[in-house]
């Protein structure tokens, strides 16, 4: 096979691949780097031990994504704050709503939180079993454990997962407009309105990386959370800051500028209620250069 054949076959799974290794890092720029060391593997491996490319080409990925996770591992213990992961515009090629749906719920903000709490060998487990849908077979070649150990490992994440996922899917036209109203009261300093969207227990947590103003903690209850808010969107250096809302992660988030720069991207989780029961703030601006322009507002 040719250079240029083999990069065309590999183009054909490349954002497969990123997907995975997203999904495993919960980083762009790492889900990137990852596989780009998979092209460099892919390129010099043996064909005859390959017998179906795709599946081949995401347990490499895969291997590698969690070679990268352990190595964050001392990055996170010195991040200043809460670690959120980095946004990212996932769309399917296809307009099929259930691809649409499927790639919403397993790269959605709450999802990717989800999967931060699980283990390195947990996590990956889970995309490739419920993402992926790979055999145990596969997998535990991938993971080099047991078939039995990696069935274990999958029932565990997926029963971790299930009990702290959402139940209930928001319609994406409710979700837009309640964002827009949530962040017009924000954006005004009405706090009683702020209040009145919000679920009693509410959490937020804010990634600023030490960069930008955050929360060094989640905040916990709708006064506190809605104090908060108020107190950054007002504070005379956000002065004259503008809303709108995009796709990220298969959601609508809601996106804050500082003149023409991305300064926020804002995730918002409703409960059964309407009510808004989690907020994922990130400000770290490293985490934001593959968010889109206004040109991609709502």
């Amino acid at each position: 096979m040719s250079d240029s054949e083999l990069a065309a076959e590999f183009a054909e799974h490349r954002a497969v691949l990123v997907g995975a290794a997203y999904r495993v890092v919960g980083s762009v720029t790492d889900a990137e780097d990852v596989v780009q060391e998979t092209w460099l593997r892919w390129s010099a491996a043996d064909r005859s031990e390959v017998r179906e490319v795709r599946p081949y080409l995401i347990r490499i990925t895969t291997r590698l994504a969690l070679n990268r996770l352990r190595q964050q591992k001392s990055r996170r213990e010195q991040y200043v704050g809460p670690w959120l992961p980095e946004p990212i515009v996932a769309t399917p090629d296809e307009q099929d709503p259930a691809a649409i749906a499927e790639v919403a719920d397993s790269v959605s903000m709450a999802m990717l939180v989800v999967l931060e709490t699980l283990s390195p060998l947990e996590r990956a487990a889970f995309v490739l079993r419920e993402v992926f849908d790979l055999p145990f077979a596969e997998i535990a070649d991938t993971l080099g454990r047991s078939e039995a150990a990696v069935r274990q490992l999958a029932h565990r994440a997926r029963e971790h997962v299930h009990a702290r996922q959402p139940r209930h899917r928001v319609d994406k036209a409710r979700h837009q407009e309640l964002t827009n109203r949530f962040m017009a009261a924000a954006g005004s300093g009405d706090l009683d309105d702020v209040v009145a969207m919000l679920a009693p227990d509410v959490e937020l947590v804010s990634d600023g990386g030490g960069k930008r103003k955050a929360a060094l903690r989640p905040l916990y209850g709708a006064d506190k959370v809605a104090r908060w808010l108020v107190a950054v969107i007002s504070a005379p250096e956000n002065a004259g800051m503008t809303f709108g809302t995009t796709l990220l992660n298969g959601e609508v988030a809601y996106l804050a500028y500082a003149g023409d720069e991305v300064d926020t991207a804002g995730f918002l989780q409703l409960d059964e209620n309407g009510l808004i029961s989690h907020i994922y703030v990130v400000r770290n601006p490293d985490k934001l250069t593959g968010v889109p322009g206004r040109d991609h507002l709502l």
